[in-house]
């Protein structure tokens, strides 16, 4: 067997066992371990495993976030379906807070509620909502990111103190049975402030967010009311959303919890 081959089926056993040892290595592919070790060196060179004591791991960071276009376009279908379900837990003359998640976007997009009060760190959304009869916005001032269309800072954290309101919507990057995660900590914080200025916080995540990881944590479970996703949960994962007495609910308009 050539070394790419290796590689690949390394990769793939990994995937499934979750570890792999260099004496393992020895025995599935009949190679000196001088042979296994280059294998290791070669794979976490490429990013692909991280080397530990004896052995190698798949990376458990994500770090990948793409730009706001990207992020618009991924999952696409799943968010507007996601939109779709959030809209439709806002009442009329409900205040409510959102940040700049693409999925959020699309629960803007969706909304038919009257009278309501918005309160947004996204400029897209912002616009959005500017076509939305009966509305009133408030954009958060601060420093603008043109990757994310969004604003973040030290000053958008200081006009939160200003607001409160009946419900929150975000988004996530990632989720695990530890919480949420964000790429950096300027989201992360943001996020935290808005959630101190709402009564529910309800957090919109697509099928594609679960099991990742990402650098920064932003909360746990128990800062979180309500879930809205667009596929069933691990029963490990469902275990420990209801075990901080989190709603879920599916896109389609089902409640787990039922």
């Amino acid at each position: 067997m050539f070394q790419e081959e290796r590689l690949i089926s390394i990769i793939d056993y990994l995937k499934s066992n979750k570890r792999i040892t260099v004496d393992l290595i020895c025995e599935l592919y009949d190679v000196s371990r001088d042979t296994a070790r280059r294998d290791m060196v070669k794979l976490e060179e490429q990013g692909s495993i991280v080397r530990t004591r004896g052995g190698a791991i798949l990376p458990t960071l994500s770090k990948e976030v793409g730009n706001y276009e990207q992020r618009l376009q991924s999952e696409s279908s799943s968010k507007l379906t996601i939109g779709k379900t959030a809209a439709g837990l806002i009442q009329d003359g409900d205040y409510i807070m959102m940040d700049a998640s693409t999925t959020v976007l699309h629960a803007a997009s969706a909304l038919s509620s009257k009278q309501n009060v918005v309160v947004t760190s996204s400029i897209e959304i912002a616009a959005i909502l500017t076509r939305k009869d009966e509305t009133t916005i408030h954009i958060l001032g601060g420093v603008l990111d043109s990757k994310h269309h969004s604003v973040y800072g030290a000053k958008a954290i200081e006009m939160l103190n200003d607001y409160h309101v009946d419900k929150l919507l975000i988004g996530t990057c990632g989720i695990t049975e530890e919480g949420l995660s964000a790429p950096n900590e300027e989201d992360s914080y943001l996020v935290r402030a808005m959630m101190q200025h709402a009564d529910q916080v309800i957090v919109l995540a697509d099928h594609s967010k679960f099991g990742k990881r990402l650098f920064h944590r932003v909360v746990g479970f128990e800062s979180i009311d309500i879930l809205v996703t667009d596929q069933d949960l691990s029963s490990e994962m469902r275990e420990k959303l209801l075990a901080s007495e989190v709603e879920i609910v599916l896109a389609k308009g089902d409640d787990l919890d039922d």
